[in-house]
């Protein structure tokens, strides 16, 4: 992730520049091609994404009272390949694509929120709780079919995690009285983790991939003074 001036950035109906990076899509898959150099050490990253969606969602979620924010899971069930020469990686398995958009800044609304993804046998299985400034706070929760048949369920139950290093709080929707475990945190930064869990969800033990954003911890200045070192800032 870099952030980019406006000259750096070209976008038409079916792709996405910016910088050395870009999005394209034909219409059946997304390709995600990245030309970056990493942070803290300056060593290349180059590879490509491809997103296939078995299907594609049209429907958005407003996550909060005013309608100031949208979220769209596009295309929640799909396959997806990575193939990067710098690291040598390459992986194939199930995917995810989902976009957050709206007219405000997070942290004016929200406090917080937990959201989390599984795949199972007959779909995906999403949970998303946000936590509001003002206001009532918000639990979706959907399973979506390959074809992107979309269900409304009632929230799973809600199982704590331990904390992150960055004392993050985390927690989990599975199966009531099931344990949630935590695999392995993948990303932990001072306002986001990203985890891998292992859980049981409509009776299927099932891999889930987890995120939790404390926007209370993001708006505090000693943070935003950090952001730079962590998203270098490029005005071309």
């Amino acid at each position: 992730m870099t952030e980019r001036g406006r000259g750096a950035i070209v976008r038409d109906a079916e792709s996405f520049k910016i910088g050395p990076s870009r999005l394209a899509w034909t219409g059946r898959e997304l390709t995600i091609e990245i030309n970056e150099v990493t942070v803290p050490w300056p060593l290349p990253l180059r590879g490509k994404v491809r997103v296939v969606p078995t299907a594609l969602n049209e429907i958005a979620f407003t996550l909060d009272a005013a309608g100031r924010h949208r979220w769209q899971p596009i295309a929640p069930c799909c396959r997806v390949s990575v193939d990067f020469d710098h690291p040598d990686l390459h992986w194939r398995g199930d995917g995810y694509f989902d976009i957050n958009h709206g007219d405000a800044p997070l942290e004016r609304d929200f406090k917080s929120w937990q959201w989390s993804r599984a795949a199972t046998r007959t779909g995906t299985v999403i949970s998303y709780d946000t936590t509001a400034r003002t206001g009532a706070d918000k639990s979706i929760a959907l399973h979506v079919d390959p074809d992107a048949r979309l269900d409304r369920l009632a929230p799973l139950a809600d199982a704590p995690l331990r904390r992150t290093l960055w004392r993050i709080d985390r927690s989990a929707r599975a199966d009531s009285e099931t344990p949630v475990r935590v695999v392995s945190t993948l990303e932990d930064a001072p306002f986001y983790a990203r985890s891998h869990l292992a859980a049981r969800i409509g009776g299927e033990d099932v891999a889930v991939m987890h995120e939790s954003l404390s926007l209370d911890r993001f708006k505090q200045p000693i943070v935003q003074a950090m952001l730079p070192f962590r998203m270098p800032r490029w005005s071309g």
